[in-house]
């Protein structure tokens, strides 16, 4: 649960930030390398994967356009 804290008590911005860089190269990587049994090229798995990984981060905003 620190983490958790941590995490909101960063700033929007900042939470912004840490979502993407953490979600978006494991979204590419995950698509990259799952691709292949959906038989699909990699490079496009991949681009699957970060729109997959976006998800966090609308969801985040969305969050926070509720406080609002």
């Amino acid at each position: 649960m620190a983490l958790l804290a941590w995490f909101e008590a960063l700033s929007f911005q900042a939470q912004l930030i840490l979502v993407a860089v953490v979600c978006d190269p494991i979204g590419f990587a995950a698509g990259y390398l799952l691709a292949p049994e959906f038989g699909v090229e990699p490079i496009l798995g991949g681009a699957y994967g970060l729109v997959v990984a976006s998800l966090p981060l609308s969801l985040l905003v969305l969050r926070e356009a509720g406080r609002r």
